[in-house]
C-alpha cells in the first residue's frame, strides 16, 4: 500500500511548488488536492463531518492550477483531484485540463471526481442537486470521449456536443485513471458503470467494508481503492490495507511552509516505521 498526502492548498497555506516538492522528496506517492470553487454565504447545507465548515474550505486553490504547478517541479508523484467537482465544471475544459496536466506530467495525472454536497454552491453553478448524479454520469462519459475520440461527440440531456476536436490527448492510454468520491448505493452503480475506482473518505470500517463488498460484488473483480483524508494512526492503516486499498492519502493540515514540513517528516517517520512493520 502505498501514502500520499491529501490536503485543501489554499492562499494561507505552503505554496503549491514547495508542497510538492517537499512531498515527493519524502518519497510519498501523491498529492491529492480538494476542489470548491466558492462558498456561498447563505448556507443550509450541513457539513458532512459535523460542526463548523473549517476556515480552508474558503480559501482553495483551483486544483487543476495547483496540480499543473505541482507537474512542472516533480517527476513522480501522482497528481490526484480529490475530488474535482464534476458537476460545476464543464466538461470540455475540463477534459482539456485534464489532459493537459497528464501531458506535461508524462502520465501522472489521476482523475478523482464527485457530485459534492453543497448544495448551494452547485445552484450557483446551475446545477439541480436533484439531478446532479445524473449529471455526473453524462459529465465522465463525455470527457472520457474528449480524451479518445478524435473527433469526439456527446449527445445526453444535461451534456450535448457536436463532433468536436479536443487536443491534447492524454499520455495514459486509455485515459487516466478515473475514481468516483462518495458514500452511497448510487455511488456504488456509478463506479461500476464507469468502469472506475472508489476514493473514499476515512470511513469506519464496518462501512468500508460494506461498500468494498458492493463493489466487488457488482464488478465481479477487485476495483482500485484510495483515500482521501486518512488518520495518521497505525491501526486504521492496518485495516485499510487489509481491506485492500492501494493508497492512502494521509490528511495533511492547511497550515504554512514550516508547520507542514515538520508535520511531512512526522508523517514520513511513522510510514517508514509502519512499512518496516509489515
Amino acid at each position: 500500500m502505498k501514502f500520499g498526502i491529501a490536503t485543501f492548498v489554499d492562499d494561507d497555506s505552503i505554496d503549491p511548488v514547495s508542497l510538492a516538492q517537499a512531498i515527493e522528496e519524502r518519497g510519498f506517492a501523491s498529492l491529492i488536492v480538494a476542489e470548491h470553487s466558492h462558498i456561498p454565504v447563505s448556507r443550509e447545507s450541513a457539513y458532512p463531518s459535523g460542526g463548523d465548515l473549517p476556515a480552508w474550505y474558503y480559501k482553495t486553490l483551483d486544483p487543476f492550477v495547483t496540480l499543473a504547478a505541482a507537474a512542472a517541479v516533480t517527476s513522480t508523484i501522482q497528481l490526484v483531484t480529490g475530488v474535482a467537482l464534476l458537476i460545476q465544471r464543464d466538461p470540455i475544459h475540463t477534459a482539456k485540463e485534464s489532459a493537459s496536466i497528464d501531458l506535461i506530467s508524462d502520465g501522472r495525472f489521476v482523475f478523482g471526481v464527485g457530485a459534492g454536497w453543497n448544495l448551494e454552491e452547485m445552484r450557483d453553478h446551475g446545477t439541480d442537486p436533484k439531478t446532479r448524479g445524473a449529471q455526473l454520469d453524462e459529465s465522465i462519459e463525455a470527457v472520457k470521449a474528449l480524451w479518445t475520440d478524435e473527433p469526439a461527440e456527446y449527445h445526453g440531456k444535461y451534456v450535448n456536443f457536436e463532433p468536436s476536436y479536443c487536443r491534447p490527448k492524454p499520455v495514459q492510454k486509455p485515459h487516466p485513471p478515473i475514481y468516483v468520491g462518495g458514500n452511497s448505493d448510487a455511488m456504488v452503480k456509478r463506479i461500476i458503470r464507469h468502469g472506475a475506482g472508489w476514493i473514499s473518505n476515512p470511513l469506519p470500517r464496518d462501512v468500508l467494508t460494506k461498500r468494498i463488498g458492493q463493489l466487488r460484488a457488482g464488478a465481479g473483480h477487485d476495483v482500485p481503492l484510495m483515500m482521501f483524508g486518512a488518520p495518521v494512526e497505525t491501526d486504521y492503516w492496518r485495516t485499510a490495507e487489509d481491506l485492500g486499498f492501494g493508497q492512502l492519502g494521509l490528511f495533511l493540515p492547511s497550515v504554512g511552509k514550516d508547520e507542514t514540513l515538520r508535520l511531512l517528516d512526522e508523517f514520513a517517520a511513522e510510514v517508514q516505521k509502519y512499512q518496516l512493520s509489515r
